[in-house]
């Protein structure tokens, strides 16, 4: 069983910031920092720190050396990554005192996929191998499509929830991990228990990871539902927070983990995640969060 994430590899450029900046508007930012990120590079990172070897396929930019190298330093394999001489996919993320973010997405080369470029890529996986997908790329549908072709298991985390998605057939997925605007946007309601019975509607071979903020996490795949609540911590930046759960989450089902323990861990690694800077280097191991949960 192979682990390939085809996903997007950012520079994130991180503005530390009294609160988010308003329309009209013009504040002064304590200080800029820049990280590699991009939920695709977020959840391949979180995957291998999390001890699954994993694959990232994707585009880097002209300043891509950065993103390579710190894949490489973690343990990501970067065979599959492609560099062009073009602008790489970005971000400028405002950090509030509160530690709460907003983010402005620059796709780059991140939106440069060819279908040439992903049959090379997929021809080396195949049944039972798992592929991790969020919507920071392009050709997405195209790629689901090869995959369920070749008997992938499909993992796929909806966001950005726009209207790239419409061209994807998800009845092929069979992992959703979402939160709860996602699943709105999804259904109609907020409800945590509507929302989850409409997607079984609309998916009903899927299993589903809806993650409620404060409120925790659910799992549920049509005839159980187990729930995580929080680990409290002081919040310093969530911008990886959930790329964090969704990498724990995968490599400890991937392990033979039950849904609860996979929740409890990937819960934990959130935890830890928050209580840090930056995106990637925020991500604990796995080292970390056992230690943490045991103490």
């Amino acid at each position: 069983m192979k682990v390939l994430n085809y996903g997007s590899l950012n520079l994130d450029y991180v503005y530390t910031v009294d609160h988010i900046v308003q329309g009209g508007e013009t504040i002064l930012s304590e200080k800029v920092e820049t990280f590699c990120g991009g939920k695709g590079m977020n959840q391949s990172i979180a995957l291998a720190k999390a001890g699954l070897p994993v694959y990232h396929a994707g585009i880097v930019g002209e300043e891509g050396d950065f993103l390579l190298d710190t894949c490489r330093e973690y343990g990501v394999d970067t065979t599959y990554i492609r560099k062009l001489p073009a602008k790489g996919g970005h971000t400028m993320i405002q950090v509030d005192k509160n530690g709460q973010n907003c983010i402005i997405l620059y796709g780059g080369t991140n939106r440069m996929q060819t279908k040439e470029s992903i049959d090379e890529t997929l021809a080396d996986f195949g049944e039972g191998d798992y592929l991790v997908l969020q919507n920071e790329i392009n050709l997405l549908g195209y790629i689901i499509d090869r995959a369920y072709e070749k008997k992938m298991k499909i993992v796929l985390n909806p966001s950005p929830f726009d209207a790239g998605l419409d061209a994807c057939d998800m009845t092929k997925v069979s992992l959703f991990l979402l939160n709860e605007i996602e699943g709105e946007q999804f259904t109609g309601t907020a409800d945590p228990d509507e929302i989850l019975a409409k997607l079984h509607e609309l998916f009903p071979k899927a299993e589903f990871v809806l993650t409620l903020g404060s409120r925790g996490a659910v799992y549920s795949d049509g005839s159980q539902k187990v729930f995580q609540d929080i680990f409290k911590v002081k919040t310093v930046d969530t911008t990886a927070a959930g790329d964090t759960f969704t990498g724990f989450f995968l490599a400890s089902t991937a392990a033979g983990k039950s849904p609860a323990e996979a929740l409890r861990i990937a819960a934990k690694a959130s935890s830890i995640a928050v209580g840090r800077q930056g995106a990637a280097p925020s991500i604990p191991t796995l080292e970390e969060v056992m230690a943490s949960l045991q103490a």
